[in-house]
């Protein structure tokens, strides 16, 4: 049975969300609007799973209420490029927690949407897991990531004033030679975030030691970007392996996956048996409230 809600948003725009399966809420911010044929074998090409969305969301659902929120899509069509701080970030999980009627629940991301789960946990006693893909929670890349957004809003600064050319297609994994195809208002709104994360020590973060916490990426994930992006260098799989043993004794499950890098350890393939393996073994030991 699917369900759908809408919430609103720390700057007043609404998100829609969908709900599907019976069991413990558990929020999942992707994208379940299939791709059109010419944008998912782009993805393919870039070793991306545009089916993604879907069957992570299928899959979780036979054990679990997913609440599906497609917060990076919401953001990217509605900017909040003064006001993306952690902590409003961490109000509009809250504020669609609330719209599905989900006074606890368990959060998974990747990547940046993985950073907003962080955040959130230090915020809030309403998580009963925690999982954290592609982003590590000790050691992360907030200095290069700040350094990365603010290279692409420059970029989407510049290209505003400039007469469009035609494009030239960009080889997969040549990162360089891939345009900024957002705007200064998409851009700046994660520009916000990473200075508003420069203080932030997730060495000490205050999450509840109770909190089953799962953290996984590839052991090559690591993206290194050429001048044009300032040379910076976003590591990810390395300090989740160089921090593994003390993450462990400080109560989270850690999994370095071989031979994979940022993309492919999103893949449905590899994020859903993790994830099912793990909320299976995590609902059981976890307090129902």
């Amino acid at each position: 049975m699917t369900d759908t809600a809408e919430a609103v948003l720390h700057d007043g725009t609404t998100i829609p969300i969908t709900i599907q399966g019976n069991g413990r809420a558990l929020i999942v911010p992707a994208r379940i609007t299939p791709y059109l044929p010419q944008e998912a074998e782009t993805m393919r090409r870039w070793g991306a799973d545009p089916d993604l969305g879907p069957t992570l969301v299928n899959g979780l659902a036979r054990s679990n209420r997913v609440v599906v929120a497609d917060y990076e899509g919401h953001r990217m069509a509605h900017p909040a490029p003064d006001s993306l701080t952690p902590g409003n970030v961490s109000a509009d999980f809250l504020a669609i927690a609330d719209a599905a009627d989900a006074r606890t629940f368990a959060y998974y991301g990747y990547s940046w949407l993985a950073l907003c789960g962080l955040q959130l946990a230090i915020r809030s006693d309403r998580l009963w897991a925690l999982a954290m893909g592609g982003y590590p929670p000790r050691d992360g890349p907030y200095e290069s990531m700040l350094a990365v957004t603010r290279a692409a809003h420059s970029m989407a600064t510049q290209s505003a004033n400039l007469v469009p050319s035609p494009a030239t297609a960009a080889e997969p994994g040549d990162w360089d030679s891939v345009p900024v195809q957002t705007n200064e208002a998409q851009t700046r709104q994660f520009v916000t975030l990473y200075e508003a994360l420069q203080d932030f020590d997730d060495s000490s973060a205050s999450v509840p030691r109770d909190l089953p916490r799962l953290a996984f990426a590839g052991a090559d994930d690591r993206i290194d970007y050429g001048p044009a992006w300032g040379n910076v260098h976003v590591k990810i799989g390395e300090p989740l392996a160089l921090h593994k043993q003390t993450l462990i004794e400080a109560g989270w499950d850690v999994q370095v996956l071989p031979g994979l890098n940022h993309v492919s350890a999103m893949h449905s393939s590899v994020v859903l048996p993790i994830l099912d393996d793990w909320l299976r073994k995590v609902a059981g030991g976890t307090m129902k409230r």
